[in-house]
């Protein structure tokens, strides 16, 4: 009986646990890249761009089996993208026309490039659009450039997580 159900138990136990993906994006992707994003935004921090392109490729790294190239031209997938909305609003309103809450809306319309070419008779869609909106909110009460760092950290972990998402999304 015990041996009966070691050998049941040893032959359903998991032969490898992972965090990282290993099998619902292209096989054949091995690298991406990430060109420095754009601001269209005219209210976002200066360093917003620079600061959400580092948090994808960390993001795209420790999360995916994807490695990070050194040129767009050696990468099977490539990610561009433009930051369109940045700006802080009203997100609580109460008595009197007050806000109780204010929230933090960051927009970014990202292109990402699939640079594999397709094998015989297989349609690939090389190039896939998507644009990512995120917000967090905070205390009205806060002075917004005191925990605005804060705050794009938060916001950039969601907007990565979306790129993750259709990356993953077999597309």
């Amino acid at each position: 009986m015990f041996v009966a159900l070691s050998f049941i138990l040893a032959s359903c136990w998991p032969t490898s646990v992972s965090f990282k993906d290993k099998g619902s994006m292209d096989a054949r992707w091995q690298k991406f890249y990430v060109t420095t994003l754009e601001s269209n935004a005219p209210t976002a921090a200066l360093y917003y761009p620079a600061r959400l392109t580092e948090d994808l490729k960390d993001g795209i790294q420790n999360n995916t089996r994807l490695k990070l190239g050194t040129n767009k031209d050696s990468c099977q997938v490539v990610i561009e993208g433009i930051i369109v909305g940045y700006n802080v609003s009203p997100a609580a309103i109460q008595q009197g026309d007050n806000a109780a809450k204010s929230r933090l809306n960051v927009s970014v319309k990202f292109t990402i490039f699939n640079n594999v070419t397709p094998k015989e008779g297989e349609i690939v869609e090389e190039v896939m659009e998507m644009t990512a909106t995120r917000f967090v909110d905070f205390s009205a009460n806060d002075d917004f450039t005191s925990v605005e760092a804060s705050l794009i950290e938060e916001v950039n972990k969601q907007i990565v997580q979306d790129v993750i998402n259709k990356l993953m999304s077999n597309w």
